[in-house]
């Protein structure tokens, strides 16, 4: 407890008996009586042979009871194992490389550190640090090739993390780090780390073939990234159908299921090769294992297909796509919970362009806007 607030009360003998109260705040001082805590008590790390000077291997982690003036900073000092000065320690307690290490020369040192706190008198603890050397990497990092599909409104993508590379290596110790070359960084990003590739806003129709690498500090592969971006028309928005698929997942959708589901679609409804199907949207359906696919078909002289026309095709093709997924209900109008008696159900789409959902698998992501359906009865 670092404090107390009092208050007290004095009282006088006479009649009627006078008082009058005083707040007395008491605090507490902190005495230096707790050492730095490594956590955890002792550390093991290991390093690869040939890695440059300064290659960080370890990052101490020091905590201190006492209160801020009498704990950090710390004072870090390697006592022994160091003789040869093959390491540093710096401010931060992280530990780096001297030297270029070698397999053959040393396996495995011992180091024995101190941490010393601020207080007065400074409390110190100790902690050992095993650090192996062990061969350089071996094996070349090996990626899976993406490709990505962006849906966005006119000229209106706000950007965010539209998939992620998935690389491994097998060498056990190798720490992986991805790249992508500066020409197309006005558009792209790659964090460096975990592979997660990001868009800027206001990305233009077309396809984008990303220069993305990745590195296990020795070998540096490239891999296969490439970006397709489709703008929506609004006049999209008035001529689509919905299916709704039973028990899948978006994320299996995408990868298991939506290049043969489309190619088997474009053989249903497309009356000409040259006609184009546009995917608009997949999105759950609230409270159910449900999916629903929203699309439309672009005639090659212009305008769109009818929903009405459309959906007379799906139901004569409806066993055919059924070999591919299990299909729920194909829907134009999706009037559930409304009794309009003798009037008509009128649906309206609407599309929220800044409120994007992806979907991303190793080898496929989707990225699309979050669209809803109102619905009123109409004379």
């Amino acid at each position: 407890i670092s404090g107390y607030s009092l208050v007290v009360q004095a009282r006088d003998s006479g009649t009627p008996p006078l008082s009058s109260s005083v707040t007395v705040n008491v605090d507490i001082s902190d005495v230096n009586d707790n050492s730095p805590v490594f956590t955890p008590a002792n550390y093991t790390a290991v390093i690869q042979e040939n890695k440059p000077v300064g290659t960080s291997i370890l990052q101490l982690v020091v905590t201190d009871k006492d209160s801020f003036h009498n704990g950090p900073p710390f004072t870090f000092t390697i006592l022994t194992g160091n003789e040869e000065e093959e390491f540093t320690l710096d401010p931060h307690g992280v530990l780096r490389s001297a030297v270029i290490f070698k397999h053959m020369v040393s396996t495995e040192y011992v180091l024995c550190v101190q941490a010393k706190d601020s207080g007065k008198p400074q409390q110190v603890s100790h902690t050992y640090v095993q650090v192996r050397v062990i061969e350089e990497s071996i094996h070349k990092p090996t990626a899976i090739p993406l490709e990505i599909f962006i849906v966005t409104m006119e000229d209106d993508f706000p950007g965010g993390v539209i998939g992620k590379i998935h690389a491994t290596d097998q060498d056990v110790y190798d720490v992986l780090t991805y790249t992508l070359k500066s020409e197309q960084k006005s558009l792209f990003k790659v964090n460096s780390h975990d592979g997660k590739i990001i868009a800027l806003g206001g990305l233009d129709n077309g396809k984008y073939v990303l220069n993305v690498s990745v590195s296990d500090g020795r070998f540096q592969v490239p891999i296969d990234v490439v970006v397709h971006v489709e703008q929506l028309l609004q006049e999209m928005l008035q001529n689509t159908v919905t299916i709704r698929f039973e028990n899948v997942s978006p994320e299996d959708f995408v990868g298991l299921h939506m290049h043969g589901f489309r190619r088997t679609l474009r053989n249903a409804v497309l009356s000409q090769k040259q006609d184009s199907l546009h995917i608009i949207s997949i999105q759950p359906v609230a409270g159910s294992s449900q999916l629903d696919m929203l699309f439309a078909v672009q005639m090659h002289s212009g305008g769109f297909y009818k929903p009405a026309f459309l959906i007379q095709k799906l139901t004569n093709a409806r066993r055919h796509l059924e070999n591919v997924i299990r299909i729920s209900a194909i829907l134009e109008k999706n009037c559930s919970g409304l009794d309009c008696q003798e009037q008509h159900c009128e649906q309206s789409l609407s599309i929220d362009s800044h409120s994007l959902m992806t979907y991303s698998t190793a080898r496929i992501s989707f990225v699309c806007p979050r669209f809803y359906r109102n619905v009123r009865c109409m004379c």
